[in-house]
């Protein structure tokens, strides 16, 4: 006798589930691994959650229907599945969440990411709740930054779904595309699959209650960015640059992109980083190696605040790279400054929900042709 799916599920078809009062099949039950290896037949069914009062009997009748209308002699394994709750809809998502403040920089190589993470940890350093989302898809780099590149997230099961849990390090939640996939191969994902990734970190993650959560947000204004506006009402965006012209062309054009009409995303304020550079062993001493106080210029011209001006001190490169952020040490130069970034911000943030209504979501639109 040879087994083939049909006659499996007609046999299963003959079975009643009491908690739909339809059959397996038209219940959807069946899940669709199921594997037919000589006279073995093995598959999953799917049950609404693991107290279910009918599971045991609905398992014992699946296989006696097999047994009864294909084969006595069939060898069968069932395996009960459960369903995981579905992703809250987007205007529910995080609703533990009070602040989500993406970290944004027009082009790469402004330390955009450097200062995401200082402001995260100098956040959680000032008493708060902290998550850190590494949203930049393509280059992930908090991994590093935080000393937990070998870390993988597990997942927990909070409210019948299974989610991820963040990895916790210097009092920061954390979450990065980096601890799913080989820094190698995430460039090779196509704008959809980035897209996917970015939803399940943000909508299947046991963030918690977070008075923050900061976004690291890829350089540029790609389509990421839109994802993130599609799935989360952005409190504010902060502002990297460094003095250079050409760093403030670009800055100018991500303040653009939160202030656009249908983006209206408040901006709480610009950063400029590497505002100068001073001789650890010479703390006085400032050289204005890329030029002097463009950020704050532009953020006069723009009427947004200037939040900091981080200067270039040798250890800031060096202690991100070893994976000890310069925040972690409050008595140095840098460290000092990235704790006035993060007054700064929670000053900024705390007057805008005074002032300006809570953001939308950008809504999504289809275009037909």
């Amino acid at each position: 006798m040879t087994l083939y799916p049909k006659l499996i599920l007609d046999a299963l078809a003959t079975v009643t589930y009491a908690g739909t009062k339809k059959n397996l099949v038209e219940s959807e039950m069946v899940a669709d691994n199921l594997h037919i290896d000589g006279m073995k037949v093995a598959f999953s069914l799917i049950f609404p959650r693991d107290t279910d009062p009918f599971l045991k009997s609905t398992l014992k009748a699946a296989e006696a229907a097999i047994h009864y209308h294909v084969s006595p002699e069939v060898e069968v394994t069932i395996t009960p599945e459960f369903k995981s709750a579905a992703r809250p809809e987007p205007d529910k998502l995080l609703p533990q969440v009070k602040n989500i403040v993406a970290v944004s920089s027009g082009k790469g190589g402004v330390g955009k990411s450097t200062v995401a993470a200082n402001l995260a940890i100098s956040l959680a350093r000032l008493g708060y709740q902290v998550g850190l989302l590494d949203a930049d898809i393509f280059g992930p780099s908090m991994p590093k930054m935080f000393q937990v590149e070998d870390a993988r997230p597990y997942a927990v099961r909070v409210d019948e779904r299974d989610l991820i849990e963040p990895i916790t390090q210097y009092g920061v939640k954390l979450l990065s595309i980096g601890f799913f996939v080989k820094p190698e191969t995430a460039t090779l994902w196509r704008g959809g699959m980035a897209s996917n990734a970015l939803k399940q970190l943000i909508g299947d993650a046991d963030w918690g209650e977070l008075d923050y959560l900061i976004l690291d947000t890829p350089p540029g204004t790609s389509d990421i960015h839109l994802t993130l506006l599609q799935t989360l009402a952005i409190t504010g965006a902060v502002i990297v640059t460094t003095p250079q012209e050409v760093a403030l062309a670009d800055a100018r054009k991500g303040i653009d992109m939160y202030q656009n009409d249908k983006v209206n995303v408040p901006i709480l304020g610009l950063v400029e980083n590497m505002a100068w550079f001073t001789p650890a062993e010479l703390p006085q001493n400032r050289y204005y190696i890329f030029g002097k106080e463009g950020g704050k210029k532009l953020a006069e011209e723009a009427k947004v605040p200037l939040l900091a001006q981080i200067p270039l001190v040798q250890s800031i490169c060096e202690s991100g790279d070893m994976g000890k952020p310069a925040a972690l040490n409050i008595d140095t130069i840098s460290g000092q400054a990235f704790i006035n970034l993060a007054q700064a911000v929670v000053t900024t943030v705390n007057r805008r929900n005074r002032e300006q209504p809570p953001t939308k979501r950008v809504g999504v639109t289809t275009h037909h042709s």
